[in-house]
């Protein structure tokens, strides 16, 4: 498999481990496509996949809409527009760090979603 065929296949993994989690709320999602110890970087999560299993079955009105995608080596990185997270709608990077075809490491960044016409440049923030 050369490093194209890889990438692709951790993008794959990813996002169908996010819509079947966050979006159909499969909680086995987490065994199929996690792996402890899941090291966690979001200031409001603790490590361990725990908090994934207490949070998703109470997110109400949640839609998980990837932008973007990419990978380079054992890194994913998506661009999405999300609802349900915050009180409104919300744009998050994500950052997928994959071990051996199971994610083990996450970041992200998340900010609430300025229209284009309250941005300055007029420019969508996805």
């Amino acid at each position: 498999m050369n490093d194209n065929d890889q990438a692709r296949r951790n993008i794959d993994i990813v996002v169908t481990a996010m819509r079947e989690l966050f979006v159909e709320k499969d909680l086995t999602a987490l065994d199929r496509y996690w792996a402890e110890p899941y090291v966690q970087h979001s200031p409001q999560m603790p490590d361990g996949l725990g908090t994934l299993r207490a949070a998703v079955p109470g997110l109400e009105g949640f839609s998980w809409e990837p932008q973007r995608t990419a990978a380079q080596d054992d890194l994913v990185f998506t661009h999405s527009r999300v609802h349900g997270w915050g009180p409104g709608p919300t744009v998050i990077v994500d950052i997928f760090r994959l071990e051996n075809g199971r994610i083990v490491e996450h970041w992200d960044v998340v900010q609430e979603l300025t229209p284009p016409e309250a941005t300055a440049s007029g420019n969508s923030m996805v």
